[in-house]
């Protein structure tokens, strides 16, 4: 346990341990009611002897802390708990928090996979993140969804057309700014706003942009192809 908190401690993250914290004569219930109280995350180890103190709810001197802890555990935001199983055998958590999710830390080969799972919880940075949901290709968008600079995304839109007629699959920002007669920044917002709503994409280094196929069936249903 010192080392696992030593190691938080290194990446980031202020891990509490009694061993740190706590020196003969100290209230031992009160630094852990006000700790896991105010904790943003808490780490249950459930080792085999832990899990089967929690859930007798008694034990000798050696396992006070451990029955104190599982005590105090149930009157917080169980939301807050992150169970860290070490066992051999079966891996099982304290019955009052069996329908929580674990982390497995039995087997030593795969510790560090673990323990990355571990920091990505602590610190809110899954492995994977949900992507947003793009536009349905097969349905028209609201012209609304362009907020208000529909005349601009359409002139960016037909001119990126034709070069594409042209045989040219993606044009320059700087030829649009040309050929429209505006700002390059102008050029890039309605870029941006286009790739938001599915129907572009940059090329090149963000010096260029082409049409995705969702921006080429916007085009058609709108009458802006010629």
């Amino acid at each position: 346990m010192l080392e696992l908190t030593t190691r938080l401690r290194n990446n980031g993250i202020d891990a509490i341990l009694d061993q740190f914290e706590l020196q003969p004569g100290d209230d031992l219930p009160h630094f852990m009611e006000s700790n896991l109280a105010k904790a943003d995350k808490i780490l249950m180890i459930c080792t085999n002897k832990y899990v089967e103190k929690a859930n007798d709810g008694q034990g000798g001197v050696g396992y006070e802390k451990m029955i104190i802890t599982s005590h105090l555990l149930k009157k917080i935001d169980e939301n807050k708990i992150v169970p860290l199983v070490r066992q051999t055998g079966d891996a099982s958590v304290p019955t009052f928090l069996r329908s929580k999710m674990y982390i497995n830390f039995s087997k030593d080969e795969d510790f560090e996979f673990s323990y990355d799972s571990l920091v990505r919880t602590i610190h809110g940075s899954p492995l994977f993140k949900k992507p947003a949901i793009g536009n349905n290709p097969f349905q028209p968008v609201d012209r609304q969804k362009l907020d208000g600079d529909i005349e601009l995304l359409h002139n960016l839109i037909k001119e990126i057309i034709k070069e594409y007629e042209k045989g040219n699959n993606y044009v320059a920002t700087k030829y649009l700014s040309a050929v429209l007669n505006i700002s390059r920044t102008l050029v890039d917002i309605g870029i941006y706003k286009l790739i938001k709503l599915g129907y572009a994409k940059w090329y090149i280094n963000n010096s260029s942009v082409m049409l995705s196929d969702s921006g080429k069936i916007y085009a058609l249903e709108n009458q802006l192809l010629k």
